[in-house]
């Protein structure tokens, strides 16, 4: 059966709508610990605590440990990216607001998923790069350059 790729699209949105909570709760979460690499872990914790019943609800199998061997050695990025992205959010979100890091960190997750499309990286397919593509990430540049104006310390457009 095929997956209406509208539906996708709204799923992904979903997802995304829940990650500005996460900076800002893990936020508070650091700083109520007193600081923001006690607040990843406990982040961390509560992660693996809550997707421990959903596994055992959909009846997962054991993982087989022995492919571990045979896999790309890059495969274990995934838990450091983790990481970074937990305790970046926590300590630049009250910085720069929800919208404000939300927005840089959409323009980093552009630019990267460019670069790993062109080449094919960590076993996606490759696309290449294209002016269609490259306007796009060029505009969402642009709307976080509109959106921290004044952050920036640029007075905004007139009219604004």
């Amino acid at each position: 059966m095929q997956t209406n790729p509208l539906l996708l699209i709204l799923a992904a949105i979903v997802t995304g709508a829940v990650v500005p909570f996460q900076a800002g709760a893990n936020a508070v979460l650091g700083r109520t610990l007193g600081h923001p690499l006690w607040g990843t872990v406990l982040s961390l914790c509560v992660s693996f605590a809550c997707i421990l019943p959903v596994m055992a609800l959909a009846k997962v199998e054991a993982p087989v440990l022995s492919n571990l061997a045979q896999a790309p050695r890059w495969i274990w990025i995934g838990g450091i990216v983790g990481v970074v992205y937990i305790t970046g959010a926590l300590m630049l979100a009250p910085k720069l607001g929800a919208a404000g890091f939300i927005m840089a960190a959409i323009a980093g997750q552009m630019l990267a998923s460019i670069i790993i499309d062109h080449w094919g990286l960590v076993g996606l397919p490759q696309k290449p790069v294209s002016l269609s593509r490259l306007a796009g990430l060029g505009l969402i540049i642009l709307g976080l350059i509109v959106m921290q104006w004044q952050g920036l310390g640029a007075k905004p457009p007139a009219g604004t």
